[in-house]
């Protein structure tokens, strides 16, 4: 096990206590998926302000037309040359590998063995978990993350451990512990009804509890028997209004194997859908290797993707077809993930950056429109909360991120060549990364702040 009190328990960043306030700075959201729509989805706003009551976004728009209506009860916060967008959305996450990321390893399958059930283990201790969780989740804040989709261990207290640090810092998570009753060291496994018991205590004890929602999460097919995941069907059945997430497709040895492992399955997606794990809500991870009728049956079911191009690159699983899953006849739900601990980044722009080099690997340009959309709205809609978080409009939760495009001297060099606004986006997800995050917004409340001037 690894030394828990070496990693020093972190408190909770108290940066500003209101959940009430205005920003002005360049405003940046999208009308629209660029994707289809072109760069005429993104809406950018060169002298804005966003205003803010109570955690709620009550106005944005021109600061010309908005300062003269500002009371005296509302700080204003000015971020001259900085960007504020929307704060960034990680659907795919295992806060529980926090610890190895950059630890060296081979394909998917070796990499589990060697070292994420080995790290996994020591969540059987709600210390480790404690401590850990508070770490990951100021670890995300830090790098404009607000809301987060999270794989946590099978031991349920490591779910208790990241729903209290999310509550404490008022985030919004999606989580929910792994259903593993094979294939997996012996200290890592449950059971079919052990599953089912202790995921519907935690969706009774966490779904809806503030901001924090549930995700039924069985790790993937071949670490679940067939009696497992018609456990998890029936759960969802019974609580259809929290999340489902897993993981699909990630390696061709691993969809070999499932071909094994279920024999009288059509193909991998089959493997969920005759156990009724596809639909609205359920989100799985990576889905490289698809056929036609794979995505055919994904898209029919409205069932997301999440793309993790950085793990992806990491532990040389392959090249997610981005662009085809987004423009085909019916297009995929497709959402962004850091996949920390094979993700080697809890950056989104890092996380972004390498789906733009795996996007040209394929022969496609990414632009900074459609990449920003995926951390923002797109991630929102594909996780059915575009009407709360993803976007800035009067009701919508006020999470925020304050984006530096001239935070480093390679930042600012760069900046002083940039035509638009789309080129300073565009330069930032290529050369950005935490320091670029001038000030991170949860629910309102000014949680993160760097360089404070």
């Amino acid at each position: 096990m690894s030394p828990v009190r070496r990693l020093g328990a972190n408190s909770v960043n108290t940066v500003g206590s209101g959940r009430s306030g205005a920003i002005r700075a360049q405003l940046v959201r999208f009308r629209d998926d660029p994707f289809q729509a072109g760069s005429s989805a993104l809406v950018h706003e060169p002298d804005g302000l966003l205003v803010f009551r109570d955690g709620r976004i009550t106005a944005c728009g021109p600061a010309a037309a908005l300062l003269r209506e500002l009371t005296p009860d509302l700080q204003l916060h000015t971020y001259s040359d900085c960007i504020a967008m929307p704060g960034f959305i990680d659907a795919h996450t295992h806060y529980v590998q926090a610890q190895i990321v950059a630890a060296s390893g081979g394909p998917l399958l070796d990499w589990l063995e060697r070292r994420t059930y080995v790290a996994e283990q020591d969540f059987a201790d709600p210390l480790h978990a404690k401590i850990v969780a508070a770490r990951f989740c100021d670890e995300l804040i830090r790098n404009g993350t607000t809301t987060a989709a999270v794989l946590c261990a099978v031991y349920p207290q490591s779910v208790d451990a990241l729903f209290e640090a999310a509550t404490q810092r008022d985030m919004r998570v999606i989580a929910g512990k792994v259903l593993m009753d094979r294939n997996a060291p012996s200290a890592l496994l449950d059971t079919a009804q052990s599953s089912y018991d202790e995921s519907e205590t935690l969706i009774k004890r966490w779904h809806g509890k503030g901001r924090n929602l549930y995700a039924i999460t069985p790790r993937y097919a071949g670490s679940s028997t067939p009696a497992q995941l018609e456990a998890a069907s029936v759960l969802w059945g019974q609580y259809s209004q929290v999340y489902m997430h897993s993981h699909l497709a990630e390696n061709k040895q691993e969809v070999a194997w499932i071909r094994e492992l279920f024999p009288d399955c059509n193909d991998y997606v089959d493997v969920y859908d005759r156990h009724g794990l596809l639909g609205p809500r359920a989100l799985f991870a990576h889905g490289i290797y698809l056929s036609e009728a794979e995505r055919d049956r994904l898209a029919d079911t409205q069932t997301t993707l999440v793309h993790c191009p950085s793990a992806n690159l990491f532990l040389g699983s392959g090249l997610f077809p981005l662009h085809d899953n987004k423009r085909r006849k019916t297009p995929l739900a497709v959402a962004l993930g850091t996949d920390i601990g094979a993700g080697t980044s809890f950056s989104m722009l890092k996380t972004m950056a390498d789906a733009y080099k795996v996007s040209r690997l394929l022969g496609h340009a990414l632009s900074a429109a459609e990449a920003f959309y995926l951390a923002t709205l797109g991630t929102a809609r594909a996780l059915q909360l575009d009407d709360r978080i993803g976007s800035f409009a009067p009701g919508y939760e006020a999470d925020i991120v304050i984006l530096d495009p001239r935070a480093t001297p390679a930042l600012r060099l760069r900046a002083d060549r940039c035509a638009d606004v789309e080129d300073l986006l565009f330069s930032l997800l290529i050369q950005g990364d935490d320091r670029a995050i001038r000030a991170s917004y949860l629910h309102g409340r000014r949680a993160h702040v760097l360089n404070e001037q």
